[in-house]
């Protein structure tokens, strides 16, 4: 990947991924199909929360790589899930506020792991169809008029 250091970007995706799945508070049950974990699009608005911006593809795509390489998270028929490794780091960084987390973190990943390369693609469809998804979560319905009202 060139770059041996982990990035910004990197923290950001991971502090995304862990705050959209509650931090591995809610577990499972064992009596349910739902996967464990989080989709794209949660994750793309926890991002947009922390930050004032969606993550590009090739920000996502990188840090998923590197993440999933360094066994702190990983990913399976679109859900994201965090490790306990990835939980371990989360519990046990320093604590600050919600603003510093991502810096906070970047800081942990810096000192404590190194970033791993594992093949995965994002696909520009499956990037493009989150944002959609992501985006209709904000838009309102057009109201509805009644023919008797008229136009």
């Amino acid at each position: 990947m060139g770059d041996d250091g982990w990035r910004w970007s990197d923290a950001w995706i991971f502090v995304s991924l862990v705050i959209a799945g509650g931090a591995g508070r809610h577990r499972r049950s064992s009596t349910t199909r739902r996967p464990e974990g989080v989709r794209l699009a949660d994750v793309l608005s926890t991002a947009e929360h922390l930050n004032r911006a969606i993550p590009a593809r090739h920000e996502i795509e990188a840090a998923v790589r590197r993440l999933v390489g360094a066994g702190l998270v990983t990913v399976s028929d679109g859900w994201f899930r965090v490790t306990t490794a990835g939980e371990r780091l989360w519990r046990t960084r320093p604590h600050g506020g919600v603003g510093t987390a991502v810096e906070t973190v970047h800081g942990v990943l810096t000192r404590r792991h190194a970033p791993g390369d594992h093949d995965w693609i994002l696909e520009e469809d499956e990037h493009h169809a989150a944002v959609q998804e992501y985006a209709a979560r904000f838009t309102l319905p057009m109201p509805r008029r009644s023919p008797e009202n008229g136009p």
